[in-house]
């Protein structure tokens, strides 16, 4: 592997296959994965944890101040402790999923995820996918992928993922297309794609196919540098 570190910037909407993408990518490099969606939702426990107002954003601001958030490298992803205590688990729960959407359109709070997000990352080595990395987090992210999947197999995916009810699954896609339409219709941090991202539409993809791609981008990004 080359000494240069790069940092590799992956966004795109929920269920594109981003989180799966990241932590295929980091392990491949010998990088670290940086989930801020895990940071949003570890936040948004906190929340729910103080019966806190998820819509009000000076009570979001300040717990966000308050809560100590770490990712930590383990072989098949990250731990994600909050204030010392292991919520890797809890923290994929629908009723945090819903949550962590509703807190991360906060500007104030987006303001103090970025500048922890940039400290975790300023010496490279790393992976980082969510919904403004390439174009707020790291915009000059060496390597920049904008992952997207049509909206009904990114519905599917996420009805597998969390092995929910037939009679569930009508809701779960209206959840989607919420999620999708506060995500792109937020004031901070809209998601777009950033205007050097290289797309890449998973809907009929592999994983390993979708991995193989951004190593390449990558392979070919490193060359470029080391030369």
């Amino acid at each position: 592997m080359s000494a240069r570190r790069l940092v590799i910037a992956i966004d795109g909407p929920a269920g594109s296959g981003k989180s799966t993408i990241a932590a295929r990518l980091a392990k491949a490099f010998g990088y670290i994965n940086l989930e801020s969606g895990a940071m949003y939702r570890a936040l948004a426990l906190r929340a729910i944890e103080r019966a806190a107002d998820l819509d009000d954003e000076t009570t979001m601001r300040e717990l966000a101040e308050q809560s100590r958030i770490e990712l930590i490298p383990r072989e098949d992803g990250n731990s994600v402790l909050l204030d010392g205590q292991d919520v890797s688990e809890r923290i994929r729960e629908a009723d945090v999923t819903a949550a962590a959407s509703r807190v991360s359109v906060h500007p104030a709070v987006r303001r103090i995820m970025v500048e922890r997000q940039r400290a975790m990352g300023e010496q490279g080595g790393v992976v980082m996918e969510g919904r403004d990395i390439g174009t707020v987090v790291f915009p000059k992210a060496e390597v920049k992928v904008f992952l997207d999947a049509d909206a009904a197999v990114r519905a599917e995916r996420r009805l597998l993922q969390n092995a929910v009810a037939a009679n569930n699954a009508q809701q779960v896609r209206a959840d989607l297309a919420d999620r999708d339409r506060r995500d792109q219709t937020r004031t901070a941090s809209p998601l777009v794609a950033a205007s050097d991202a290289v797309h890449i539409d998973s809907t009929h993809k592999s994983i390993d196919e979708v991995v193989a791609a951004i190593q390449s981008l990558v392979s070919d990004r490193l060359r470029v540098v080391s030369s």
